[in-house]
């Protein structure tokens, strides 16, 4: 399983964000340099997160980006979502009646499984989960 770029490149934004703050709007350029992403494409982002409604975004040399909920409701699950969509690992998990096998097909199950497994760890980590495992890492480094 690989993790979409777009999806990569928005969790990273939205924690940015979420580290700097619900206050003051966060330019998509200082989001780019920072999180080494290009700017053309955090904008695509960035436009789908501020449909979805998760970030405000403000045009002009006072605007930006800021989150407009909680960090801690915001889970990567709901992330996956807007920036993907729900794509099944197989097609047969979500149309059983499109295969023959699927029925009485053992490896259906696994994958099956593994789907459950990794949608529940993606609803049960929150953005500010993130953050605060951000401060974890940069605090050891720092000491260590």
């Amino acid at each position: 399983m690989r993790i979409p770029m777009k999806v990569d490149y928005g969790v990273r934004a939205l924690v940015e964000l979420a580290q700097h703050g619900q206050t003051t709007p966060l330019q998509a350029a200082t989001i780019a340099e920072r999180q080494g992403i290009p700017e053309a494409y955090l904008d695509q982002v960035l436009t789908t997160l501020n449909k979805a409604g998760i970030i405000s975004s403000r045009r002009g040399p006072q605007g930006g980006h800021i989150l407009t909920l909680d960090p801690q409701i915001i889970d990567l699950g709901w992330i996956m979502n807007v920036l993907e969509g729900k794509t099944p690992l197989l097609d047969c998990l979500v149309e059983p009646d499109g295969c023959t096998l699927s029925g009485a097909c053992a490896q259906r199950e696994v994958w099956a499984s593994f789907e459950d497994s990794v949608q529940d760890l993606l609803r049960n980590t929150s953005i500010g989960d993130m953050v605060q495992r951000q401060r974890q890492l940069v605090e050891t480094r720092a000491t260590g």
